[in-house]
């Protein structure tokens, strides 16, 4: 006698198969940004066609490229995400992937995805969820509020200065803002993977972005996965944007913060105590 197996016992034993198999099966994750509606489903094939070489059918950052690769894909099965708006060690938002996805990452090998479709890009979000597991049991954090900037002064931009040397960011940026500090050589990532501080003078974007903004989420948000920490427990919110202006300073773009440091800083350089270490210092 012939006995039907019900659909539900064959769909489990599917999964088991998959999982024993190695393979990922698909979660049903969906993605929402502005009007757009994303699925994992619709994401899938497009993440085989632009993604899956650096970041691999598991998601796991070991794609076929990846050998070649320095700073190493990002391994999204950890859901540990370096730009963005929500809280440190919180889930981000699926604007913030998008945005990631779009802008792409500067000093590194991923580009900014922008000629793609924005449904496309919405769907590869989607799809990108899917391969942690936190998606599911978590949701994003919820993103911080940025108050509106303080004026760029020669004050504020002074005083950001100071808390460059005071926070020892020179320690690993370095004292000019390139990345050569005395602890940029030893810094690693989550996954013990080498990792250098982001070097100011190779262009007006910072890591997460190009606008003040951008900058001082990464000051209140730190970038997760990274050495680099959250700083909403040490700074106020106008100190941050003091540090924000200062940073505009060390890149090669004519910003007005880099006009007004320039028109001052001929008259009182030897004002200025070097940044770097503390020569009284024991």
């Amino acid at each position: 006698m012939r006995m039907s197996i019900p659909a539900t016992v064959l769909a489990s034993g599917l999964g088991l198969l998959l999982l024993a198999s190695g393979a990922a099966p698909v979660l049903a994750q969906e993605a929402q940004v502005g009007g757009l509606h994303g699925t994992a489903a619709a994401g899938k094939a497009q993440y085989r066609r632009y993604c899956v070489g650096c970041h691999g059918k598991a998601g796991d950052g070991n794609g076929e490229n990846a050998l070649w690769i320095e700073p190493k894909p990002r391994d999204f099965t950890l859901a540990t995400f370096k730009c963005r708006s929500t809280p440190t060690g919180t889930l981000p938002t699926d604007e913030d992937l998008f945005r990631s996805v779009t802008r792409g990452f500067v000093t590194t090998n991923m580009p900014a995805w922008r000629p793609l479709p924005r449904q496309t890009r919405v769907d590869l979000v989607a799809y990108i969820k899917s391969f942690s597991p936190r998606w599911k049991s978590q949701g994003p954090g919820t993103a911080i509020t940025v108050p509106k900037e303080t004026p760029a002064t020669m004050e504020s931009i002074l005083h950001g200065r100071e808390l460059f040397q005071k926070m020892e960011c020179w320690k690993c940026h370095g004292p000019a803002g390139h990345g050569d500090g005395p602890s940029a050589s030893t810094l690693t990532d989550s996954k013990d993977n080498p990792i250098r501080p982001y070097n100011f003078s190779t262009g007006s974007r910072s890591k997460c972005g190009e606008t003040n903004e951008d900058l001082y989420r990464i000051f209140m948000t730190g970038v997760d996965g990274t050495p680099m920490p959250s700083f909403v427990d040490n700074i106020q919110p106008e100190e941050a944007w003091d540090l924000v202006h200062f940073l505009r300073t060390l890149q090669p773009l004519q910003t007005p913060e880099a006009a007004l440091w320039q028109s001052w800083l001929p008259a009182h350089a030897g004002e200025l105590k070097p940044i770097g270490p503390d020569e009284g210092a024991q």
